[in-house]
């Protein structure tokens, strides 16, 4: 009875810890325009996507396929928030005026976007 109850145990945390892990990945991809414009803001040089990639492991301990970095940086590019020079084999990127004005607009409204992610746990 009691190797029951602590295999259901067992099979209950590794559920909570495996929905926790989806959930932190998701919000991270959810908000990866924000944290890659927030990024190159405070580093004030350019990023290449592997740069990227490695901030996102190393900060939020998360790991995105290249396609998913490469695909937002590209969109960040063609919404005009930054620009990609190739430097030989890789591209690095940068804030454009548009970016700045964008992430710091984002930054100002904070209070209001935690708020917001309060409420949905409602």
């Amino acid at each position: 009875m009691k190797t029951s109850k602590l295999n259901e145990n067992q099979e209950e945390n590794a559920l909570k810890v495996e929905t926790l892990n989806e959930l932190h990945k998701r919000i991270v991809k959810s908000f990866l325009d924000i944290i890659i414009l927030t990024n190159l803001r405070n580093q004030n040089s350019p990023m290449g996507g592997y740069d990227v990639m490695s901030f996102i492991r190393e900060e939020f301990n998360t790991l995105l396929s290249a396609g998913t970095i490469y695909g937002f940086l590209y969109s960040l590019e063609r919404d005009g928030l930054i620009k990609g020079e190739n430097t030989g084999k890789t591209k690095m990127y940068m804030l454009t005026e548009k970016g700045k004005n964008e992430i710091k607009i984002i930054l100002d409204a904070k209070p209001r976007i935690l708020d917001l992610i309060a409420d949905l746990f409602i």
